[in-house]
């Protein structure tokens, strides 16, 4: 079997897919989704402090 570009390109789909499709099953996982829910509040949890960089003078 003579492998083209386009082989290689229908295999680096199907892998991209296949990945795509574990990371969704990965995240949707209900024993994750505490640690999910408490990482989703640290931005809110922090204290709100200026930035003296980002000021304008």
């Amino acid at each position: 079997m003579e492998f083209d570009i386009n082989v290689y390109r229908s295999a680096i789909t199907v892998l991209a897919m296949v990945l795509f499709i574990a990371l969704m099953v990965w995240t949707w996982q209900r024993k994750r989704q505490s640690a999910f829910d408490e990482a989703a509040q640290l931005p809110f949890l922090e204290p709100d402090v200026a930035d003296p960089s980002s000021e304008r003078q």
